[in-house]
């Protein structure tokens, strides 16, 4: 695996990852239609560089939240000791772990089925399509509820639509945001929360497939293309996370709803028809 093409999808994986377009489907479509295959090839080997790119995705978020982390760290801790949950900080904290549940039954239960079955490129097109009009839809609706009114049944309701993105093409950051506005959160408050929501649902999943890793090993001289990609998916998400939640306090999503429409309608044009 070259450099170059592990910092492309590094890159892709650090904007798709946060802006509403689907992480899991680009990285599926990217390598398909140049022709890509040295992971896809190897199956085990991109599970490895899967883990690898959303290490750095979770560098991003971590470091771009680094000062409401901490403060929510010391709020769980502070629940503990007190055992009983008295300010904002400490029930967002749970209420963030909380929202990471459905995703890991789900993923924990169906991962293998999801990887091996649901990555056809035409499916990728059709959830990107699908996706985009509920979207489209439901960020018409409004909303202006601040991310500090995050309750307990918005991170069940965040957390379910989290565990459907494990479909690729849907997006984790998109459905969540969605739900958001579902909700009723304003535009930046639904991004804010997603983007917090994937600290603990990433960190989970990359200790568990981590210990995969680690029993098994990067084989010889993918080791340098695994960290570039992981640099590149770090730089690039921390770059999405800034740029969209000032974005989205001015402007809606529509723009990602006709990249979404665009990219699905002719993946499976592509796909369907043969060309690739």
């Amino acid at each position: 695996m070259s450099v170059l093409h592990a910092i492309i999808l590094g890159i892709v994986q650090g904007l798709s990852e946060f802006l509403p377009i689907s992480s899991s489907g680009h990285l599926i479509l990217v390598p398909e239609l140049f022709g890509w295959n040295e992971l896809t090839s190897n199956p085990s080997l991109n599970k490895t560089f899967d883990v690898a790119l959303h290490m750095g995705t979770l560098i991003a978020a971590v470091w771009y939240f680094r000062n409401d982390v901490w403060r929510y760290l010391l709020a769980a801790l502070q629940t503990v000791k007190q055992r009983a949950v008295r300010t904002t900080d400490e029930r967002i904290a749970w209420l963030l772990l909380l929202s990471a549940v459905p995703g890991a039954i789900v993923g924990a239960l169906f991962g293998s089925t999801i990887e091996e079955t649901l990555g056809d490129p035409i499916l990728v097109g059709a959830m990107l399509i699908a996706f985009g009009f509920v979207l489209l839809f439901v960020d018409r609706l409004g909303g202006a509820r601040p991310s500090d009114d995050f309750r307990r049944r918005d991170a069940l309701l965040m957390g379910i639509a989290q565990a459907v993105a494990l479909q690729p093409g849907v997006s984790r950051s998109g459905v969540t945001m969605t739900m958001g506005r579902w909700l009723r959160f304003d535009r930046a408050a639904a991004a804010r929360i997603s983007f917090l929501m994937a600290i603990p649902i990433t960190a989970g999943a990359g200790v568990y497939k981590g210990l995969e890793v680690a029993r098994d090993g990067i084989p010889s001289g993918f080791v340098a293309p695994f960290i570039w990609g992981m640099i590149a998916a770090a730089i690039s998400g921390f770059l999405a996370i800034a740029w969209l939640l000032r974005y989205l306090q001015t402007n809606s999503f529509m723009p990602f709803v006709i990249y979404r429409f665009v990219v699905g309608g002719a993946v499976i044009l592509i796909f369907a028809t043969g060309l690739r």
